[in-house]
């Protein structure tokens, strides 16, 4: 236990952006719970509703998101969040002072925060978690200007974790490696990954596709395949993202559509196929290349993290990436045998002790 601020209760709080900053958040909340950790979650819709089924027995907290709408043209995406930014800042600024009242009536000890950038406080140690030191943008100018707002927000927690490697052998490139650091201390506590590699009896599936990230980009995507997956002869398991749905489709034998799957049942299902088909988003990015699976990335139109991370981890052969707009379900199984592959050894089994030193610290 820390003897520094005998922390006992901590607060976990992912943001409400897509899936993906909840889901990495799954292994350090079961590394905290293992350690004897008191561990309550602040979170709201399909984010709550995704960690309430890995974690039925922990405390839920409703924090209202930040409900960041996403345009369906990718040229105006960048116009479309700019002019959300006033919303934005309101958000933080009502996390800031939910916090506040939460601190006293939970007896909350540690806040851990996965981008949301208002919760911090002056007497209990808050760390931010991020993988975007730099957040990729159209302009250098902006670019610049963007870092320093967000540079601004990190330095008020203790301290800022990144999910990626220190060394030049890392994942995310200049987005967790930038040239100028924040003045709060930075650590590297290396892949977030809530799954394991573990030994299956067969391939089960020839492509096992993960749908994931905000809307209305996730259902043009996920209407693209629909399309296309009853004139396919692979073995295909279709997991739409959406665990707040009931829907039941109709379809071959040869094909399996899921609306959503629990922790255990993703990781089988994806050890079971002999490529993934996804979004580029980060945290997929990292399930993915933790267990040595091909995989085909599909950046979300106008996101220019994932674009970047697609181009950069198709360069080293990490993965293939196509962009939405030239997508083809067909073209891509005729042609996926053909994609040169140099699949790295990462390693993802550090991460507890990594949490204990790092606790220590604070």
């Amino acid at each position: 236990m820390n003897k520094k601020f005998n922390i006992q209760t901590i607060l976990v709080a992912p943001l409400d952006w897509g899936l993906g900053h909840a889901t990495r958040c799954i292994p350090i909340i079961q590394t905290l719970l293992n350690n004897g950790y008191t561990v309550i979650i602040a979170a709201t819709g399909k984010q709550k509703i995704l960690l309430q089924q890995e974690f039925p027995s922990i405390t839920f907290i409703e924090l209202k998101g930040y409900q960041i709408s996403y345009s369906k043209s990718k040229f105006f995406l960048p116009l479309k969040i700019i002019t959300q930014i006033p919303t934005i800042l309101s958000a933080i600024r009502y996390e800031h002072q939910w916090l506040k009242k939460v601190v006293e009536q939970y007896h909350i000890d540690l806040v851990i925060s996965d981008n949301r950038y208002g919760l911090y406080h002056s007497t209990k140690p808050c760390v931010f978690i991020t993988h975007q030191l730099t957040i990729k943008m159209p302009f250098y100018w902006l670019e610049k200007l963007v870092q320093k707002i967000n540079y601004r927000f990190i330095n008020q927690f203790s301290a800022c974790w990144v999910p990626d490697f220190e060394g030049e052998n890392n994942l995310a490139g200049v987005l967790s490696h930038p040239q100028k650091m924040p003045t709060t201390p930075v650590h590297y506590i290396g892949l977030l990954s809530r799954f394991s590699t573990q030994e299956v009896s067969e391939i089960k599936y020839d492509y096992c596709i993960v749908l994931s990230g905000p809307e209305p980009q996730r259902t043009i995507l996920e209407e693209k395949i629909l399309a296309a997956i009853d004139t396919v002869k692979a073995t295909i398991l279709l997991v739409r993202g959406k665990p707040d749905s009931q829907e039941i489709f109709s379809t071959p034998k040869h094909i399996t559509i899921k609306n959503h799957l629990a922790n255990k049942e993703l990781n089988i299902a994806m050890q079971q196929s002999n490529y993934i088909i996804c979004r580029s988003g980060y945290t997929t990015v990292m399930e993915v290349l933790s267990l040595q699976k091909k995989s085909i990335l599909i950046p979300t139109p106008g996101q220019t993290e994932q674009e970047y991370l697609a181009k950069k981890l198709m360069q080293q052969q990490w993965c293939y990436s196509v962009e939405q707009q030239y997508f083809s379900l067909q073209q891509i199984i005729s042609t996926a045998e053909n994609n040169e592959y140099d699949l790295p050894t990462l390693q993802t089994n550090s991460l507890a002790t990594k949490i204990a030193v790092l606790l220590k610290s604070l």
